[in-house]
């Protein structure tokens, strides 16, 4: 069973050393493959030109492949390991083209993980084990009002005038701004056509408290079926959003006043100046911090409320975005490996055991990691 991790970015190192280091039989394909070599050739020599006709041929049944190349490869991928009986392997969100997969994979025998990178990936982890432990509380009652946030954000470790830095092109982070969001906020649907719009202050229970910008993105009411809440279960608040510094939309206001209307040519060149002006420098420390809270209230009290946190910040091992990404890719990896994981299509696993031990293997990626009891 050999793994074809394709794509070596800035993302992928850390899990695909972890696989190779293991021993895990690793075909590494990419684009450029000098880039590839000197990411991974200390490790491995069989790195290949990324080509779909040659992965093909050599894709045998049972083998993984792994996609770290852009969005639309992940379904022609998906798509060529459910024809050759192999699975596969990506810590993107599930596109509807993917989701339509399933049965196919099902029928096939196939397993496709998607969803198992950061965010999101390690917030679904966080989700699951919360949800589980409130289920399991002497707190629980269907007569309880239940709000739910998941905020998490790559910011500078040392923050800067523009409140955020690039280790990459910002085409994607403008382009994202202009994604309408739907959520929950005290019982109603929130629709938000521009993340600015709805902007507001989250404090997180970190060992030094600390305030973020925060704001809903994507759609976040298909993740209530997805982490187990029930149909009968009160739902006052229910958000999946990003995480920023405290003053970014101040700092980021021109921006916001441009990014609605521009054409991709003027993206391009207002990404080109960010860029420019907000790279993070070689070896400068990044950070990333992850906040995921359940809260049960009863008349107005709360009687169950806990935070799942997390704060990572880049060091002598690399990037922390890079390590939190691409290790749960190669955890999801081992987990196909070994039959742990359905057939089918799916997202990062809710099975409590499974969730303990990539949990257990994210406290070694983060500087902190902790659940709060806050009640």
């Amino acid at each position: 069973m050999t793994i074809h991790w394709c794509g070596t970015g800035l993302s992928a190192i850390p899990g695909l050393s972890r696989l190779i280091s293991a021993g895990h039989p690793v075909t590494v394909w990419n684009r450029t493959v000098a880039k590839a070599q000197e990411a991974v050739g200390d490790l491995t020599q069989d790195i290949r030109v990324f080509d779909s006709d040659a992965l093909a041929e050599a894709l045998q049944a049972d083998d993984v492949i792994v996609s770290m190349l852009p969005g639309d490869w992940h379904v022609p991928l998906a798509e060529l390991a459910i024809s050759k009986g192999a699975h596969f392997v990506s810590s993107s969100y599930i596109a509807p083209e993917m989701r339509a997969l399933d049965s196919k994979a099902r029928a096939a025998g196939v397993r496709i993980i998607n969803e198992v990178g950061l965010d999101p990936g390690i917030d679904h982890l966080m989700a699951h084990a919360l949800v589980a432990d409130y289920k399991a509380s002497d707190a629980y009652d269907t007569e309880n009002e239940i709000s739910f946030t998941s905020y998490c954000g790559g910011v500078p470790k040392i923050a800067n005038a523009f409140r955020y830095k690039f280790s990459w092109a910002p085409v994607g982070v403008l382009k994202a701004l202009r994604s309408p969001s739907r959520s929950i906020r005290h019982f109603s649907e929130l629709n938000v056509s521009r993340p600015w719009d709805a902007i507001s202050r989250y404090d997180a229970p970190l060992p030094v408290p600390e305030s973020f910008e925060v704001y809903p993105n994507r759609d976040s009411l298909p993740f209530m079926e997805e982490y187990g809440f029930e149909g009968a279960w009160k739902v006052k608040d229910f958000v999946r959003g990003t995480l920023r510094l405290n003053g970014w939309a101040d700092a980021w206001a021109d921006i916001f006043a441009e990014a609605g209307t521009a054409s991709d040519e003027r993206l391009a060149e207002i990404a080109d100046q960010l860029l420019a002006e907000n790279a993070y420098e070689e070896g400068e420390p990044d950070r990333v911090v992850l906040c995921v809270d359940l809260k049960a209230e009863k008349a107005g009290h709360a009687v169950w409320h806990k935070t799942y946190v997390m704060d990572a910040w880049g060091d002598e091992r690399g990037t922390a975005m890079a390590r939190l990404v691409s290790v749960p890719v190669s955890l999801a990896v081992e987990a196909v490996l070994k039959r742990q994981i359905p057939v089918g299509v799916m997202a990062a696993p809710a099975d409590l055991k499974l969730v303990t031990e990539w949990m257990e293997a994210v406290q070694s990626l983060a500087q902190h990691l902790m659940v709060v009891d806050q009640v």
